[in-house]
């Protein structure tokens, strides 16, 4: 959806709980603001996220600030044993990013998402 360059991988998104099980960061990131090590073992498992380098810009999420994205990570992880997933603007390179119903439903129907949820 976004047509990237191979270098610019997706940011990661993981609870703080499980941050050391992936990651070599030690401090809280809510707002993406560093980049961190991927632990060398789990770095194919989480390929989309991890740059040429072995790094990522993690946001990690607090249960206490961030409730539903906590849960779907975990409900995430129930499934696929990683609670790790991708985290974008939701826009097309060269695009704004969406601001309205419209937006989001004209760039679904464009884009080849699987899915679009409300919050």
């Amino acid at each position: 959806m976004k047509h990237r360059e191979a270098f610019r991988p997706f940011a990661p998104s993981c609870p703080i709980e499980d941050e050391p099980m992936y990651f070599e960061q030690h401090v809280a990131d809510p707002f993406m603001l560093k980049v961190c090590n991927v632990l060398p073992d789990k770095r194919d498992l989480v390929p989309a996220i991890t740059h040429v380098d072995g790094t990522a810009r993690l946001q990690t999420i607090h249960k206490e600030t961030n409730i539903m994205f906590h849960t779907l990570l975990k409900e995430f992880e129930k499934l696929s044993g990683v609670p790790v997933l991708l985290n974008t603007s939701f826009n097309v390179m060269g695009e704004p990013i969406v601001e309205s119903p419209y937006d989001a439903i004209r760039y679904f129907y464009t884009t080849g998402l699987d899915v679009l949820v409300h919050q």
